[in-house]
């Protein structure tokens, strides 16, 4: 008797599954021997990758098959089960699975099954993607999964760099935001999309009056050269505009961080001061851990002292060495000879005592 397995409501026989893999289970490749000189070097590595893709093909749907085994027994717990979920653990256990490959492996199939449900993609076309590629695909938007499922049922073959290359071109002619003479070349071939896909990605980070000098600078100059230049300035402001939101030290002062931005471009410095503002915000955010810890360390050692006593000589030893840590000035060598020391003093204040 042909047993059968129900998949999205349909019933799929075993005869079915192993049709759909298209390999024998006994894996049994005749490799290329690699000290035969008489197979040309392009045989050797046609041979080799060929049986490359069918590993690729079979490990893209067993997991695909997996992740449909392990939704089942989750959700059959989730209706039925006691054990809050102990039951599926046992069963992950049991195979030497951890939870994260497990949903891993639950999310491609769920990612398979809504593919081939929207009509997007024909099963016979998942044996042309390599398991990279079809994740990705998976995780893609739905024009873009609309262009690679296209290109896989024309039978082409779907690695993650026909994936990228897709999406770049998707990117590039799809978005508002390069003007006509740029989404030309590209369209002619002249100007590559994955040039171009970066410098989409870039400009969505800014507001729109930051990108009226790089539209006009790009539809001037629509070549290669003047995208990279434009995507590199475009990533500097971004950086720049979004650190410098960040820097706590900033705010209510009395600095035009726009006239400052203004400055920075016309000196052709932009990159520098982007650094400089991310590097005070990472700052900031050192000397608040720092703050934390150092208060955190001296509660602790708070508390070890009054648990101790003279009877114990050596944990009062350990507290004493420690107090250039927990004490308000605290110093730490900066070299293991100890021959230079930085001292930092903590001091807080409440800057309005009277709020809470």
């Amino acid at each position: 008797m042909n047993e059968v397995t129900v998949v999205n409501g349909n019933e799929v026989s075993n005869e079915d599954i192993v049709a759909a893999l298209e390999i024998p289970a006994d894996f049994n490749f005749d490799l290329p021997d690699p000290e035969d000189e008489e197979i040309r070097e392009s045989d050797f590595q046609n041979r080799l990758d060929n049986i490359w893709q069918i590993c690729d093909r079979f490990d893209l749907q067993t997991d695909i098959w997996r992740g449909r085994v392990l939704r089942s027994i989750r959700d059959r717990e989730k209706k039925g089960g006691e054990g809050r979920g102990a039951g599926f653990l046992n069963w992950l256990k049991d195979r030497e699975i951890t939870k994260s490959q497990a949903y891993a492996l639950i999310q491609l199939a769920n990612s398979a099954d809504t593919l081939l449900a929207d009509g997007m993609l024909d099963p016979d076309s998942i044996n042309n993607f390599s398991k990279r590629a079809f994740v990705e695909t998976a995780n893609s938007a739905p024009e873009i999964q609309q262009l690679v499922s296209e290109a896989a049922q024309k039978g082409d073959r779907i690695t993650r760099r026909e994936v990228k290359q897709l999406a770049d071109e998707w990117t590039a002619m799809s978005s508002e935001l390069l003007p006509d003479e740029i989404k030309e070349k590209a369209a002619e071939g002249s100007l590559p999309a994955r040039h171009l896909a970066p410098l989409v990605r870039e400009m969505e980070k800014l507001p729109d009056s930051h990108l009226i000098e790089i539209k006009r600078e790009i539809a001037e100059s629509p070549d290669i050269d003047t995208v990279k230049m434009m995507t590199t300035e475009a990533k500097n402001l971004a950086k720049y505009l979004d650190a410098a939101a960040q820097v706590q030290t900033l705010r209510d002062k009395a600095v035009d961080m726009e006239m400052a931005l203004e400055e920075a471009l016309r000196l052709d410095c932009i990159n520098t001061a982007a650094d400089l503002v991310k590097q005070a915000t990472t700052l900031e955010q050192t000397v608040g851990k720092l703050y934390t810890t150092w208060k955190r360390m001296s509660n602790v050692a708070d508390r070890l002292y009054v648990e101790t006593g003279a009877s114990n000589p050596h944990l009062r030893s350990l507290l004493t060495c420690l107090e250039s840590l927990t004490g308000e000035i605290i110093e730490v060598p900066l070299d293991e000879e100890g021959d230079r020391i930085v001292r930092l003093k903590v001091m807080t204040e409440d800057i309005n005592p009277g709020s809470n």
